[in-house]
């Protein structure tokens, strides 16, 4: 009996866990609203039916076999999260499909010869009598006096002093970049780093970074502290939603690489590791418009702070770690024996 009873116990500590799967709405509200909530990169909107009318005549199925294998225009394959099952990525377009049925309907473009008749019956609109009643009606307080400009900030003291000592102090050319400061001047207390100001009592209350860095791993660059390895470690568990703590991250498990000319090795965009911190709305469409050859990156842009450098070199690691970005080698084209060289 006893035997019996522990065989069944093994039995049931080695067997597989089956995971229940998720609705449709659970699938959109985790994966799919990072698009099609907000029309990112063209993705047909969630309940918008002229978005989704020139798609549904195309049918279910062709519907299903774009969000199972991804399509040419940037959908990933599952929206980025392959290990959803097909039944669960099919119960998601059912549930988009269905917040439409009716709103196609209501999408539905308006014949042209019903526009022209509609524009016939409309009444022409007096003109004389819209210009007297413009001339009775008084001016804008706007129109007849300017506007007070708001008042300026008090400044403090400290500020002040710090500020007139960065303007007469010489030009460096790595102050845009605090991420390329000397040994000395990195992860200074709050009261010294130039960032908070060290006449409020609360800025002293502060950790100091060093103390609040020493059991994260390190990096040669930025603020010496690989934050991703961090992450992926489980030595920091940033917030993904503000006013949610249980808030879970959509992670895009996507890369983009962009060729590079010259031998210098092309550039590979992980999505998965800025998802894991951002949401997409971070980055899309302000920063950078999500399609095909519509974004100018060069590294003078980057250095100027547009770009990657509206975060890298800020609270990113700095533009110096040229071979983070670039990790892509590329197969250098051999050149062609010359003719002496084949005589021989």
């Amino acid at each position: 009996m006893n035997k019996l009873y522990a065989l069944a116990l093994m039995t049931a500590l080695t067997a597989p866990t089956v995971h229940a799967q998720q609705s449709g709405k659970d699938v959109y509200t985790k994966v799919c609203a990072t698009c099609h909530s907000t029309g990112l990169a063209g993705a047909p909107r969630y309940g918008n039916g002229g978005d989704w009318a020139p798609r549904a005549q195309a049918g279910t199925a062709k519907l299903y076999q774009s969000a199972l294998a991804g399509t040419p225009k940037g959908m990933p394959a599952k929206g980025g999260n392959t290990s959803l099952a097909d039944a669960e990525v099919k119960g998601a377009v059912d549930y988009m499909l269905a917040a439409v049925k009716d709103a196609l309907k209501a999408a539905k473009p308006e014949p042209e010869a019903k526009k022209a008749e509609s524009k016939k019956e409309e009444p022409k609109k007096e003109e004389p009598k819209k210009a007297e009643a413009k001339k009775d009606e008084p001016k804008a307080a706007s129109a007849a006096a300017p506007v007070a400009a708001p008042a300026a900030l008090p400044v403090t003291e400290a500020a002040a002093a710090g500020a007139a000592a960065a303007a007469s102090a010489p030009g460096d050319v790595n102050s845009f970049n605090r991420l390329l400061k000397p040994v000395g001047k990195r992860n200074l207390p709050p009261p010294e780093d130039g960032i908070h100001d060290p006449a409020n009592d609360g800025t002293h209350a502060l950790q100091p970074p060093l103390a609040a860095y020493g059991g994260l791993p390190k990096s040669n660059a930025g603020n010496r502290i690989n934050w991703v390895e961090a992450l992926n470690q489980k030595k920091i568990n940033p917030r993904y939603d503000r006013t949610d703590p249980r808030a879970e991250p959509v992670v895009m498990d996507l890369n983009i690489v962009r060729e590079v000319k010259g031998s210098m090795p092309d550039v590979v965009y992980p999505h998965k590791q800025h998802t894991e911190w951002l949401d997409c709305s971070n980055c899309h469409p302000a920063i950078f418009v999500p399609q095909k050859g519509a974004n100018a990156i060069s590294m003078a842009a980057i250095l100027l702070g547009e770009k990657c450098g509206v975060c890298h070199g800020k609270v990113a690691f700095p533009v110096s770690e040229c071979r983070n970005c670039h990790s892509k080698k590329k197969d250098l084209p051999v050149k062609a024996a010359t003719a002496e060289t084949a005589a021989k």
